[in-house]
């Protein structure tokens, strides 16, 4: 991806002005030279090998690892290779006898990694987490409102299905999620549920677990279809699981019957939605949300900032960005792909 953050502000306007829109009136942030170099800073994301992530991390997309060398810092990009705790709990382990002065991580648990993270931030390592929360950590640059999120999933399922007849008999629906555990999945779908009660002729059926894995998210795919033989739509809130379901259902059989949405990446999200498969999807710039973690964790453990709300830091090519409640940072809300624009994006 080339200049990806540059195009993204260009392209979506207001939406992407998110970091005016979240900071609001914020306190003077300390100046870069300030900041201090040569921290050594592992970024982890769930597993190795997902297109997001390397996204989101990448010095070639613009995300963690670039803003990271252009502060100074030792970078490196290391996890497991699934979705899974006991895949990303060794690896956290070796960073941190490594020496990492930060850890930006993208919780794979919200509570199994504690322990490990609760014992390196009492010796003085910064732990920021980006995309995925977990209940013991410094700050977390979260992509969009979790309600925002899954709310606007729901609104796109509900438009594609009987939207000019929204007292007829329920359209079944499911989703296809990442681990049963993530819990910015976990927290998406509880918003979702709540959406729900909001469109009678939407019925949740099932949900079902891909494991940010490929093959596994294409087999449950094909379990729903086996199983509702009427459902009417499918939601995936994961990159990895929308673009697997897009692949069962771009089909004579299934497109533009079984209806899909959820949240995507534009690259491999393309053909799908040239072809019918599905009309339409949300995302924000993953590139983005990585490079904004990496300037959140050096500003910490630089003791540029604190995490206390009201603390505010430009984050380079981004903007300035303030600490919101419970020591969270918001990228901003999301942006809808759709025939009409998803060309003019390359990540």
């Amino acid at each position: 991806m080339k200049s990806t953050s540059s195009k993204w502000r260009a392209l979506v306007g207001a939406a992407v002005a998110l970091a005016m829109a979240s900071v609001g009136t914020a306190s003077p942030a300390i100046a870069a030279t300030t900041l201090k170099k040569g921290l050594k800073v592992f970024v982890v994301p769930k597993n190795l090998g997902n297109s997001y992530f390397t996204t989101a991390d990448s010095v070639k997309t613009g995300g963690a690892l670039l803003a990271l060398k252009q502060l100074g810092e030792v970078g490196q990009e290391t996890s497991g290779t699934t979705d899974t705790p006991a895949s990303q709990l060794p690896v956290i382990q070796a960073d941190i006898t490594k020496g990492a002065n930060a850890l930006i991580i993208s919780g794979t648990d919200p509570n199994a990694l504690c322990p490990t993270l609760n014992a390196a931030m009492k010796k003085g390592v910064t732990v920021v987490t980006y995309d995925s929360d977990t209940n013991c950590r410094d700050l977390f640059v979260n992509q969009a409102s979790p309600q925002g999120l899954g709310n606007i999933e729901v609104q796109m399922i509900a438009k594609e299905i009987n939207p000019k007849q929204p007292t007829a008999a329920a359209g079944q629906i499911a989703i296809v999620s990442a681990s049963i555990s993530d819990t910015n999945q976990n927290t998406w779908i509880k918003y979702m549920k709540q959406e729900l009660t909001n469109y009678p002729h939407l019925k949740l059926v099932k949900v079902v677990y891909g494991n940010d894995d490929t093959a596994t998210s294409v087999q449950v795919t094909q379990g729903l279809l086996s199983s509702y033989p009427n459902l009417k739509g499918i939601i995936s809130p994961t990159t990895v699981g929308i673009a697997a379901a897009a692949s069962v259902l771009d089909t004579p059989k299934y497109r533009g019957k079984v209806r899909l949405t959820g949240l995507g990446t534009p690259n491999e999200m393309k053909k799908y939605v040239a072809d019918g498969t599905l009309s339409e999807f949300a995302l924000w710039n993953p590139a983005d949300l990585g490079y904004l973690a990496a300037y959140a964790a050096v500003e910490l453990a630089s003791h540029a900032i604190t995490n206390a709300p009201g603390q505010s830091f430009v984050a380079g090519k981004l903007g300035r960005y303030k600490v919101g409640a419970d020591h969270t940072i918001l990228l901003g809300p999301p942006f809808v792909f759709t025939k009409a624009n998803i060309n003019k994006f390359n990540f």
